[in-house]
């Protein structure tokens, strides 16, 4: 018999998704809400994110070279912490606020723990939250949408005040808040891209929402309209569809995704209705990377054949 069985080394199973395409793919799905949020904070946005995604691919290319190791900032994953990183600032900080912030991801949370899937935390969001204990002030001061922008607060901060925005205002977009908080819509818009084209699978984000909006119905009175309220304001739209679903700082199977988006639903409802913060997604998903080998340990199927 002329053909031979070969027997090649893990992986068998392949995929034609890269790294380039999957970065790609995040990338596109957030055009729509990075369009929409230059649209109504003007300049300050475009600025803002202009300033994070170039530090952030500068950051990267300088330390690689630094490190002697290929300059890969073609693959996107830079441009996706820059992108990611603006999303969670204000359209009123200082031009330094994300040049800091996007070194810090890239050469700190990134390239410190061995660079592109090594980082045990989501970058852009660690760098969020070291911004947020250095520059308080910087970080929660807000700007209402328009040419003529003025001091305003969030709307997690308005509910139940006569300014209070109504909720298709926050489902469509027309808030102030983060770059990434305006428009629950287009984020929902681009997770269904991501869905459709399986650089993602419902699972943390639906466990993450679900839960969340669980608690909230319940400890609220069952008040469907505050649920409402809650879901569609804030950065829980973005944090649950393009932070949480992080391939290198969540784990990487079903029940320990169940266990993470469980654990971050949690910890959001209990930041926003008991802690003094009226954002606790940043946090809740920080946290949850740090359990994340935890998880990983105790719901990784066990071998076959292998060892007790």
């Amino acid at each position: 018999m002329e053909s031979k069985l070969i027997v090649s080394s893990s992986p068998h199973i392949r995929s034609n998704q890269t790294v380039k395409s999957i970065m790609r793919d995040v990338v596109i799905a957030l055009v729509p809400a990075t369009l929409y949020s230059v649209y109504i904070f003007r300049m300050n946005a475009l600025l803002t994110i202009l300033l994070a995604i170039i530090t952030a691919v500068a950051t990267e290319a300088v330390i690689q070279k630094i490190r002697k190791k290929p300059i890969t900032i073609s693959d996107w994953s830079a441009v996706i912490t820059g992108l990611l990183l603006a999303f969670n600032l204000p359209a009123s900080v200082p031009w330094w606020i994300p040049v800091i912030g996007a070194i810090f991801a890239i050469a700190i949370v990134k390239h410190a723990f061995g660079g592109l899937g090594q980082n045990f935390m989501n970058p852009a969001l660690a760098a969020r939250a070291f911004l947020v204990a250095s520059w308080p002030v910087e970080m929660t001061s807000w700007i209402s949408p328009g040419v003529d922008a003025v001091s305003t607060a969030t709307p997690l901060t308005l509910w139940g005040d006569k300014m209070q925005p109504s909720i298709m205002d926050l489902f469509i977009g027309n808030v102030g808040g983060s770059l990434g908080e305006t428009s629950a819509l287009l984020l929902i818009i681009g997770g269904i891209y991501l869905l459709y084209r399986g650089v993602i699978k419902i699972t943390i984000p639906g466990m993450y929402i679900g839960t969340f909006a669980i608690l909230t119905f319940i400890f609220s009175g069952f008040d469907f309209t505050f649920t409402l309220y809650s879901l569609v304001s804030g950065g829980l739209m973005l944090g649950a569809i393009y932070m949480a679903t992080d391939y290198v700082s969540s784990p990487v199977n079903t029940k320990g995704q169940l266990i993470f988006a469980f654990g971050c639903g949690l910890i959001t409802f209990v930041i926003r209705t008991y802690g003094g913060m009226a954002e606790g997604v940043s946090f809740s998903i920080l946290l949850m990377n740090v359990a994340t080998p935890i998880i990983e340990r105790y719901t990784t199927p066990k071998i076959f054949g292998g060892a007790k």
